[in-house]
């Protein structure tokens, strides 16, 4: 049975883990020890009662889509009123993890070209869950964690412009600098309502249609795609493809899909928002 704390406990630890997390995502060192003696003095709790209670909240993060602290590995079992308070302290701070507060290594894209690393989707992986995918979901619907990263606009152009720059930086070093050069962000330049945001090209000259999806958490945070992104990419099979990028917030990586994307329906939301185009 979980252990119970009090909504005053839940925001002390809650407000102590952001403070180590926030510091990690931007590479500054902190001492989990001493924070852990500092937060017994303020709720009376045992150091291994609160080590605990650290990963129950990396466990809520990862069923919300955000990133967690590295040394504290999600376990499950905690009490609703934990979900309640860590949502308390995003709901009460909507620009926690806005682009301008990513690590360098997320946004200082024009130096770190060609680091975006790429491999195969999970599904191909098929790399076990830290917590069971049904209680995760249950957690991200509390939050809906898709349809905010797609209203994160500013997210999503950090996202779009990493690769952007990733794209010209392979065909560059293909040897292909003429295609580099027309290497198009398309959303910005000309708008959105295209179903892609990059056009881009293969090595060989075929044309390259990517719709870039990111997000602050893990691989299978899900996704949202708009009826016209479904549309585009059943039409133009060929050319069109998926990028997903994930961890954006710490450290970007990415893979790609490929239509049909009800292959892949287990990657992405059940929902599609057509407003989004």
């Amino acid at each position: 049975m979980a252990e119970v704390w009090s909504d005053q406990e839940i925001d002390h630890i809650v407000a102590d883990y952001f403070a180590m997390l926030t510091d990690e995502l931007v590479g500054r060192s902190f001492n989990k020890a001493a924070r852990n003696r500092d937060l017994q003095a303020v709720i009376d709790r045992s150091k291994g009662s609160i080590e605990f209670k650290h990963q129950n909240i990396s466990a809520v993060l990862l069923g919300l889509g955000q990133p967690w602290i590295e040394g504290y590995k999600p376990a499950a079992n905690f009490q609703n009123a934990l979900v309640d308070g860590v949502l308390r302290w995003l709901e009460a701070r909507p620009e926690w993890l806005a682009p301008d507060r990513l690590s360098r290594a997320a946004l200082n894209v024009p130096e770190a070209q060609g680091s975006l690393r790429i491999g195969p989707p999970p599904t191909v992986r098929n790399e076990p869950s830290p917590i069971d995918p049904a209680f995760m979901a249950a957690i991200g619907r509390k939050y809906d964690v898709a349809e905010r990263d797609a209203r994160n606009r500013a997210l999503g152009k950090a996202g779009e412009e990493c690769v952007l720059h990733h794209e010209r930086s392979h065909l560059s070093a293909a040897g292909r600098d003429d295609l580099a050069d027309k290497v198009r962000w398309t959303s910005l330049q000309d708008g959105d309502g295209f179903g892609f945001d990059i056009r881009s090209f293969e090595t060989d000259g075929r044309e390259k249609l990517i719709e870039v999806k990111t997000t602050n958490g893990w691989e299978r945070t899900p996704f949202h795609i708009s009826r016209n992104e479904l549309a585009v990419a059943d039409t133009r099979r060929e050319e069109w493809c998926l990028m997903r990028l994930w961890n954006f917030a710490r450290a970007p990586s990415a893979f790609t899909l490929r239509p049909p994307l009800s292959d892949h329906a287990q990657l992405t939301a059940t929902s599609f928002l057509a407003e989004l185009n």
